[in-house]
């Protein structure tokens, strides 16, 4: 049973977030992303994405993007290996320019992941995987 202080709700005054299963989990807090140089890759995020950095005492960092989500990046004394479990897509309104600003910016292509034509596999400055997509039609 879903309530709102105290009352059952439902229809379109239910919360479309909140799992029936897990309801008090809320939300995704942030995105933590494992690498050598938090604020580096932070900041090279940022180039791409938009967004500020800030740089916490304990050594991570965090990139708040302009859309609202946290990606937090964490040191890891080692360096990765193996492709992602999960990775970021992001979504360009243009494509080909989209994929050419990633890679000046020092992103490299990660066509042994996927070479087709559907969305731009890329590795950013530590080797993470993301996807860069076309825009919706």
């Amino acid at each position: 049973m879903n309530t709102i202080d105290g009352r059952r709700i439902s229809g379109p005054e239910k919360e479309h977030s909140m799992s029936e299963e897990a309801p008090a989990i809320i939300g995704i807090a942030a995105l933590a992303i494992d690498c050598t140089d938090p604020p580096g890759l932070a900041h090279w995020w940022s180039r791409l994405l938009g967004g500020t950095v800030e740089v916490h005492p304990q050594g991570y960092a965090t990139l708040h993007t302009p859309e609202g989500l946290a990606l937090d990046f964490l040191p890891v004394p080692e360096p990765k290996t193996g492709k992602n479990r999960l990775h970021l897509d992001v979504r360009s309104h243009d494509f080909a320019t989209a994929v050419e600003q990633a890679l000046a910016l020092g992103a490299t292509r990660a066509d042994d992941i996927y070479a087709g034509g559907r969305w731009q596999v890329l590795r950013d400055p530590e080797g993470n995987e993301f996807c860069i997509l076309r825009p919706r039609a």
